[in-house]
């Protein structure tokens, strides 16, 4: 039950701020003011989803049909500041938000009916008890709200990793082998998925995720992060 006297009083005391530029929010925006969200920086992947430097990147280490990234990562950026709010400052709500954002991008463009799931890149149990929450599962809730397409966590990660932030491309690739696994009741075979994480930099734990479903019956595994940057 909502009580809008209440919430107007909240508003008044604690009015809700954008987490970029810190102006104030009207009724209908939530975490971003419609002007900082016209300032991200979108990329055009979803124009070019089976022909871009993402795709490439990956080609021979695992079958994607299509890549997408809703935005170009750059240091000290937007993107930047948004992925550290979102993934070291308690605030999953960003992710959820910018999920709805990008997912009626992609539904504007003809995508609302392509896939059968979004399978989120999975946390350790450890790292995702710290966290509260897990930043992929964030994002992927909202394209489930523009794109209503189920959100199925399909896969697990029975190991703990290192940081990949220093390491190459074979090193991060090796980091990841054997991490993942199929969750025993998770239903893919045969569907078309959706996998999703917040940044892709080598796509080393996108491949190992999406060949682990391939391996299990999955039809076709697609892939869609917030972010995307240069080795």
């Amino acid at each position: 039950m909502r009580f809008p006297i209440f919430e107007d009083f909240l508003s008044l005391v604690f009015p809700k701020t954008c987490c970029l530029c810190k102006r104030s929010l009207y009724e209908f925006e939530n975490q971003l003011c419609k002007i900082c969200i016209a300032d991200l920086p979108v990329t055009n992947y979803h124009l070019q989803p089976q022909n871009n430097d993402l795709l490439v990147k990956i080609l021979g280490l695992t079958k994607p049909r299509m890549v997408f990234a809703f935005l170009r990562y750059t240091k000290k950026g937007n993107s930047q500041k948004l992925l550290h709010l979102l993934k070291y400052r308690n605030r999953p709500e960003i992710g959820v938000e910018l999920g709805k954002v990008y997912g009626q991008i992609l539904k504007e463009n003809g995508f609302e009916n392509t896939w059968d799931q979004i399978v989120p890149v999975p946390l350790h149990p450890l790292k995702q008890k710290h966290r509260g929450y897990n930043q992929s599962e964030q994002f992927a809730l909202g394209l489930n709200a523009s794109l209503e397409i189920p959100v199925v966590s399909a896969l697990k990660r029975v190991h703990f990793t290192e940081t990949q932030t220093k390491k190459s491309r074979m090193q991060r690739l090796q980091n990841v082998a054997d991490v993942f696994e199929i969750i025993p009741l998770a239903n893919i075979k045969g569907q078309k998925i959706l996998l999703v994480d917040d940044v892709m930099t080598t796509g080393a734990t996108l491949v190992t995720c999406a060949n682990v479903l391939l391996h299990s019956g999955a039809e076709v595994v697609d892939m869609a992060v917030l972010a995307a940057g240069k080795n």
